[in-house]
């Protein structure tokens, strides 16, 4: 997991080497901060939590995450980012296991895998941004087993699994955006629920995604 901030300042990471690979600049507003993220997974990234909750007077809230690479950018200056990310392993997964009554608050459940995840947030005058994400895992994958009963409030299950995830937003008035993705995985994502009891609202969702993106320029 990687995070930058930066405010006014040039900042570079560069955890491999790489070729250079953005889009074209605007010769008016040259960058101040040049960012190059490389980042590579060959292992197995498996998380599993076990949860077991009776009389609870508050809230209940349990999440179990499995990432392969992910990174988050924040600039406030012009900006070239250039992000490269590639998984090649046996599987990312997340696994819940939850047994939860008698709560007077809400209860919020959730699984969630990914193999890469990048997000750039920037408020300068321009933006150049060149993505490239490569999901090689066997089996990205997001199981939540959950017995909920007794519950004061609202329940809220989910399970997630993504091969590429990337979201640009910005405020420049020039910005250029190269995203790519290929997910050679197989996405799977389950969710196995028995709620009874609830005096709130329920909500469960299982989703399996190869690949998103969302680009905001305002």
């Amino acid at each position: 997991l990687v995070k930058i901030l930066i405010a006014g300042t040039a900042l570079t990471t560069l955890p491999l080497t790489l070729a250079y690979a953005g889009a074209s600049t605007n010769n008016s507003a040259p960058p101040s901060s040049t960012i190059l993220n490389g980042q590579v997974d060959f292992h197995v990234q498996q998380s599993t939590l076990n949860v077991n909750v009776t009389d609870a007077a508050g809230n209940v809230s349990g999440q179990s995450v499995a990432g392969g690479n992910a990174v988050d950018i924040t600039t406030m200056s012009n900006t070239e980012v250039t992000n490269n990310q590639y998984v090649s392993s046996v599987n990312v997964g997340a696994d819940m296991n939850a047994n939860v009554h008698n709560v007077n608050g809400t209860v919020g459940l959730s699984s969630q895998a990914v193999c890469n995840s990048a997000s750039v947030s920037m408020d300068p005058t321009s933006t150049n941004v060149y993505s490239n994400q490569e999901c090689n895992a066997v089996d990205p994958s997001a199981t939540l087993n959950a017995n909920v009963g007794n519950i004061g409030n609202d329940v809220s299950l989910a399970s997630t699994a993504v091969g590429n995830t990337f979201e640009e937003d910005t405020n420049a008035k020039y910005g250029a955006v190269q995203n790519y993705q290929i997910n050679n995985s197989n996405v799977y994502s389950t969710a196995n629920t028995n709620v009874a009891n609830v005096a709130g609202n329920v909500s469960v969702t299982a989703a399996a995604i190869g690949n998103t993106a969302q680009i905001v320029h305002y």
